[in-house]
């Protein structure tokens, strides 16, 4: 910059250009240089939104114009929208340790290898891996005051109950108030249950057999109809009461199990009393910031809205005209005003950096009663749990910093949730890891506009651990090219969604693969409706050569790593079950008791 000051300087000397000439070409040249010079001159604070399956067509500031979202709009307006805003899963566990980590889970081992794509259990050894490294953990080594709120669904437990390997303490975090699990059905005794009910239905019937093969020979025993032992009638009944209490145990007290409330290492709820919950997350959230207000603070504001099964106070059930789900919304919204309102009044907006997004795209087949229970996705296809297609990835990415960054700006350029690691980091003065591949970028100079195109290129959208689409931003012509190898059988055709099975799956019958890839050009075909061919897009194969030669490559960078999804490391292990009390007779209710007491 110096250097093409003094030839520009020189140049207008030369041609005796004018004082106030001289005057503009400094501001033209140096202003951004002086601007990102501004930027770490001190460490702001940083207050992070994330949502729970929420679709971005749900927001107002991305088009909705029913569901009332007025504090996330203000973002908007006050700050930059990405459009084009990418998560690196369509489900919340891979997503959030990629946005943690700033790398695709297929490298933490944190996506799908067996047959699930989540965590399963607060009692089973899988995780977010004690040697990756959080944008919480440098932050914390630089000086911030680090907190997180609200779900968390990185696992707790490695070897043995209370060893908190995976636990927010362990990953960063100074404080942790919340839920450490995922808010489901199953939590809510008035709701349907809804974990891993395709398997819970099949268990029961398998037991339900053995009962009735038990009470047939007994029957037929007595009558001398059969010739067979009471020693093996005995067995059978055995076998039958242990399979039973195999998987009742585990799924018979979901609540006990899976739906408690944390601070910092101890169980405040067990099982949590979901009512209360978002109030409570609210009041902590608005005292983690008025306590560490001389700053700096990393404030984590994990939402459990807007998953199923949308629990909503009093105060906003029936108000909006989305039924639950639009209620659900706007309570998130009511809440992340209180916090910025927090922010106003101790006169932190201009040192705090916000931003706000989702942690994949919105759940269109959850339906209860013929009500719809997720999010809208906007233009385009898909939705949660579909990996390839735009509606599952592509989510609300929203940043403030009135002063620093512009105001009702938006960028359409590719970015991803992993981004936020390396941005976070430089601003606060830290050094991006050099011993593994940091798969995000530093975001500051787009959203200030030193740069006019993302640094990514290229963008891989996985499955599990299978990879079903690659995105290449060809930056000298603006062409956003997709191209799918693998995509979901919808049911019903062309719904966007797999309504028969609430979730559509990464590989098997329900699955189609295609060779040559479906390419589309994102740029003139945002919703992936009409997909390119030879004869359509001169270009066809010239840009599905290029990338498969860059799958090539990226796959040279992945190394094997322990998969924290496998069957193994799913399984609800006793031993390691959170427990409020002496286990199995786990319960309590701290909340209760400090009202009373006070």
């Amino acid at each position: 910059m110096t250097w093409q000051l003094l030839k520009v300087v020189m140049a207008c000397l030369a041609h005796s250009w004018t004082c106030s000439g001289l005057l503009l070409i400094w501001h033209l040249l140096l202003m951004p240089a002086i601007a990102k010079a501004t930027l770490v001159s001190y460490k702001p604070n940083i207050v992070i939104f994330l949502a729970d399956d929420l679709g971005i067509g749900d927001v107002g500031s991305y088009g909705n114009d029913t569901i009332r979202t007025p504090n996330i709009d203000r973002l908007a307006k006050e700050g930059v929208k990405l459009t084009q805003h990418i998560s690196a899963a369509p489900l919340c566990s891979p997503s959030r340790a990629a946005f943690l980590t700033g790398r695709y889970p297929i490298r933490s081992g944190t996506d799908q290898t067996d047959v699930f794509r989540v965590l399963q259990w607060l009692g089973s050894s899988g995780g977010l891996p004690a040697n990756e490294t959080t944008f919480a953990k440098i932050l914390q080594k630089q000086g911030y005051t680090t907190g997180l709120i609200g779900k968390w669904h990185q696992g707790v437990n490695c070897k043995y109950r209370n060893d908190h390997c995976h636990h927010p303490l362990n990953h960063g975090f100074d404080y942790y108030y919340g839920m450490p699990f995922s808010l489901m059905g199953d939590c809510r005794v008035t709701d349907p249950p809804e974990m891993n009910m395709p398997l819970r239905i099949k268990l029961w019937c398998y037991t339900q057999i053995i009962a009735l093969a038990v009470f047939t020979l007994i029957a037929a025993k007595l009558a001398h109809l059969v010739f067979i032992s009471w020693k093996f009638i005995f067995l059978l009944t055995l076998f039958g009461s242990l399979f039973f209490i195999s998987w009742f145990s585990s799924y018979g007290f979901i609540r006990y199990w899976n739906c408690i409330m944390m601070r910092n290492y101890e169980i405040t709820e067990q099982p949590m009393k979901v009512e209360r919950t978002a109030p409570l997350m609210l009041k902590e959230a608005m005292s983690f910031v008025e306590r560490n207000k001389e700053g700096p603070f990393l404030l984590f504001v994990s939402f459990l809205h807007v998953h199923t099964s949308l629990v909503t106070t009093e105060k906003f059930t029936g108000k909006s005209k989305h039924g639950l789900y639009g209620d659900n919304v706007e309570e998130m919204d009511f809440m992340i005003g209180r916090i910025l309102d927090v922010l106003d009044n101790n006169n932190l907006t201009n040192s705090t950096l916000v931003y706000f997004t989702s942690d994949n795209g919105g759940h269109l087949e959850a339906q209860e009663r013929n009500a719809r229970w997720g999010g809208w996705n906007g233009i385009y296809k898909g939705g949660k749990a579909i990996a390839g297609w735009e509606g599952g990835i592509r989510v609300p990415g929203l940043f403030r910093w009135m002063g620093v960054l512009p105001e009702h700006k938006v960028i359409d350029e590719p970015t991803s949730l992993m981004d936020v690691f390396p941005t976070l980091v430089n601003l606060a003065g830290g050094t991006v890891p050099q011993d593994r591949i940091i798969d995000g970028r530093d975001l500051m100079p787009l959203l200030q506009g030193l740069v006019q195109h993302s640094e990514h290129e290229f963008m891989f959208h996985y499955c599990g651990i299978l990879l079903h689409a690659v995105r290449w931003h060809q930056k000298d012509s603006g062409n956003v090219w997709k191209a799918h190898y693998v995509t979901p059988i919808f049911q019903p055709k062309g719904s966007g969604g797999c309504y028969d099975i609430r979730f559509c799956p990464c590989s098997g019958e329900r699955v189609e693969h295609h060779n040559p890839a479906l390419l589309f050009d994102l740029s003139r075909d945002p919703s992936e409706e009409v997909p390119l061919s030879p004869e359509t897009e001169p270009l066809f194969h010239m840009v599905l050569k290029k990338i498969e030669k860059v799958v090539e490559e990226h796959r040279t960078t992945l190394t094997p790593v322990p998969q924290q999804l496998s069957f193994y490391n799913s399984l609800w292990n006793p031993w390691l079950q959170p427990c409020c009390g002496t286990f199995p007779f786990c319960g309590c209710d701290k909340e209760k008791e400090k009202r009373e007491h006070f």
